[in-house]
């Protein structure tokens, strides 16, 4: 088996989950870093685009979010929000 799937409660959108996994018989240990971050456009900016702006905008913005995020940590995977989340969560593993 090459991954495991464990599933992290988070109490809070704007919490950080931050996960150790160490495999004993290599001795090594890897980091997981879960975050929010915010799948909002401004309310005037909704109302003056279209939704494929909207949704345009909202990529653009969580790009510029991971390219300026810790550079000691990469990006793995970004979930899908659902139709009414004003936030998207993003794993990274530090490098």
């Amino acid at each position: 088996m090459r991954e495991i799937c464990v599933p992290i409660p988070l109490g809070d959108d704007n919490e950080v989950a931050e996960v150790e996994v160490k495999l004993a018989n290599k001795k090594i240990s890897v980091f997981f870093r879960l975050e929010s971050f915010s799948w909002d456009i401004s309310k005037e900016m909704a109302d003056k685009s279209d939704d494929i702006t909207e949704k345009l905008l909202k990529i653009y913005n969580l790009k510029k979010l991971i390219a300026d995020y810790d550079s000691d940590w990469e990006l793995i995977q970004i979930f899908t929000p659902s139709e009414s989340s004003k936030n998207i969560q993003v794993l990274f593993r530090k490098k």
